[in-house]
């Protein structure tokens, strides 16, 4: 049985335009345009504010420290959608990132692009009222809540880096399926521990108020200690609530796992290996196991 999304959009990687897509009448060569914050409603700013309120007060403790911290850093929490040229101006003086306004879903190897090059895209809309617990494209709330506080830390700055590099890597050798399942399991969906408990750290989970729970207190997911080779191979729905979370020992390690591998070689290596659904788990692999 499949799960509704509650406050889950699907992330931009993953529902991407069709390579070499034009892009739409107004957006530059890069897919980006102006976010025109002026031209936002009272409702835009409405729908933002009442999401956020519920999201920061079901997500305290229940999420990194670092994401609570980037809140602040950035003063998120201040009433109304966030103009992208104040938020830039803190964002880019914590980790040198920029958030860009797009259109709509963008191709691979634009998205990647503006990764490698410290650009954040993000939807340049907001859902409506009527939209507040589910939207097929991610729109603001879920690309500046989601994301963003965490690109105010060092560590996932760097690692977004790095993942926009391999991502550009992967459209070029064909792996890109690959590189999808390793941004899927990590930026979107990804759980860690701190403290001795597990914590959320993806963008789509946090901001969603139904898999919030569902992802650490459900007994229907499994959690599987993070291996890399594992996430590779693991397909996903970005559709339905996970049915496997991967849980790295510390959330400060995430850059290792790009630095300490030698991506193509561990794909050449999968190559000969079937994909797992992740449905299915082996005992050993369960996080604490």
């Amino acid at each position: 049985m499949s799960h509704p999304r509650t406050l889950l959009e699907p992330s931009r990687h993953q529902h991407r335009a069709p390579a070499g897509a034009e892009p739409p009448e107004g957006a530059a060569s890069d897919w980006t345009v102006p976010q025109h914050w002026e031209e936002l409603t009272d409702e835009d700013h409405w729908v933002w504010n009442t999401l956020f309120a519920r999201q920061k007060t079901l997500l305290h403790d229940k999420v990194v420290r670092a994401l609570e911290d980037g809140l602040d850093i950035l003063n998120l929490s201040h009433p109304g959608v966030p103009n992208f040229e104040e938020l830039n101006e803190k964002l880019g003086a914590r980790t040198g990132w920029t958030i860009v306004a797009v259109p709509s879903v963008i191709p691979d190897d634009v998205f990647f692009e503006h990764l490698a090059s410290r650009r954040f895209p993000a939807g340049n809309f907001m859902r409506t009222a009527k939209q507040m617990d589910y939207l097929g494209e991610p729109d603001v709330f879920h690309d500046v809540f989601g994301h963003v506080p965490l690109l105010a830390q060092p560590a996932v700055a760097d690692f977004m880096v790095e993942l926009g590099k391999l991502g550009l890597k992967a459209v070029e050798l064909g792996e890109i399926e690959r590189v999808a399942r390793l941004y899927w399991y990590t930026i979107e969906c990804g759980l860690a521990r701190e403290d001795g408990r597990t914590k959320i750290y993806g963008a789509g989970i946090v901001s969603s108020f139904g898999e919030t729970h569902y992802s650490l207190d459900s007994p229907r997911p499994h959690r599987l200690k993070f291996d890399l080779k594992r996430v590779l191979r693991t397909r996903y729905r970005p559709d339905e609530f996970q049915k496997t979370y991967f849980v790295i020992d510390r959330f400060e390690d995430v850059l290792d796992i790009v630095r300490e591998n030698d991506f193509e070689a561990v794909c050449a290596e999968l190559e000969s290996q079937s994909d797992i659904d992740p449905k299915v788990a082996r005992p050993d692999e369960v996080f604490g196991a």
